[in-house]
């Protein structure tokens, strides 16, 4: 059987390639629901109305591993498969069996994968997303009267370290010009880094300036478009988390940028009528992992160290921010402009200012010069 080709009539504001990517995730909530009991059915609608699809996938993933650990790991219950596990199994789970699960089980288990075990240890992040996910089940399955109490009350607290200023990972402006000149000169690439240079520079100066410029997350950029782009308005349209579309203004470099990227690299519009703006060597959408590692590869350069320990598309997120404070934009612009949640986040960069700290010391000094 061959597979059929996905077609999508898509009359929505957004990119079709958008509208894909969001119906993949469905289609694995979807998948993952079908293997799920069926009275978690209300609870299934629940997630749909309530919660970005991200979200959804993310706590789906979250409760059949909990209902694996039931089975495989545990005496909560003697069902066959986590789709026959009775409602009498879900009702008598207490809270300590949700602690022992997270504090005795997920903080680190083993992995069969094919024949080589594999120790996935999990931070203290990892489990409180995963305590979040049961949590939302738990408490929805009281309000539903299934459950005969509110056991998520009683669940162990984890406790997350206070994120520190000078621990954020991030580009110093220096670093980042060399990064810059790096990709415009192929400078510090190894022979055989520079014959793709040679081919991709244009576009790879793109990702960087467009990552630093805007604080673009990784998925963001990787679903940009040709037609994302309005040269004559002087903006271009990004669809960020939760399905909010923002527009983004375009300044001189990033325009010069992108007009070097299609009239010179890409020779204008895609022969293939492709409209991705960022394209493989195939003429196909760049991945996300093909994104992570041209940033690594750059970054890497910029702070003198191997490719394994280059920064991720994150960091460049973080060096957008910091640059922007640095350069007097108000922590309220910064936070607008990154589509943070809450300004606390902002501040955190806000706060991370190395030179502003020197400057202070050199002013502070306690003994006369001799």
């Amino acid at each position: 059987m061959y597979e059929k080709k996905l077609k999508i009539h898509n009359k929505s504001s957004k990119p079709t390639n958008v509208v894909a990517y969001e119906h993949g995730m469905i289609q694995e909530c979807l998948e993952i629901e079908k293997l799920l009991p069926d009275y978690f059915y209300d609870f299934f609608l629940y997630l749909k109305g309530s919660v970005a699809v991200s979200t959804r996938l993310a706590y789906l993933n979250d409760i059949r591993f909990f209902l694996n650990y039931m089975i495989n790991e545990s005496n909560l219950s003697d069902a066959s498969s986590i789709g026959e596990i009775p409602m009498e199994h879900i009702i008598r789970i207490t809270a300590k069996d949700v602690n022992r699960y997270l504090g005795g089980y997920c903080s680190r288990y083993l992995l069969e994968k094919g024949n080589q075990p594999i120790v996935m240890e999990n931070n203290n992040r990892s489990l409180s997303r995963k305590k979040s996910s049961l949590s939302v089940l738990f408490k929805f399955l009281y309000r539903e009267e299934i459950m005969p109490g509110n056991i998520t009350d009683a669940f162990n607290p984890i406790k997350l370290p206070k994120p520190q200023p000078d621990a954020i990972k991030r580009l110093d402006i220096d670093e980042a010009r060399i990064m810059f000149d790096c990709v415009a000169s192929g400078k510090g690439l190894s022979d055989k880094e520079r014959l793709y240079w040679e081919k991709t520079k244009y576009r790879d100066m793109l990702i960087l300036i467009l990552f630093t410029t805007y604080g673009l997350r990784l998925r963001e950029l990787q679903q940009l478009n040709v037609s994302s782009f309005n040269i004559s308005r002087g903006e271009f349209l990004v669809y960020r988390k939760r399905g909010k579309e923002s527009a983004m203004p375009l300044n001189k470099s990033v325009e010069r940028a992108l007009k070097n990227y299609i009239e010179i690299e890409r020779d204008g519009y895609s022969p293939k009528g492709e409209d991705a703006l960022l394209l493989s060597m195939q003429k196909k959408r760049l991945t996300q992992r093909a994104i992570r590692d041209i940033v690594k590869k750059y970054t890497a350069i910029a702070l003198g160290t191997t490719k394994e320990n280059g920064y991720s598309p994150h960091k460049l997120r973080a060096t957008a921010a910091t640059s922007l404070i640095e350069m007097g934009a108000s922590i309220y612009e910064v936070k607008n402009l990154l589509d943070h949640d809450n300004v606390t986040t902002t501040q955190l960069y806000s706060a991370h200012k190395k030179d502003q700290k020197r400057e202070i010391i050199k002013k502070f000094e306690w003994l006369e010069d001799d």
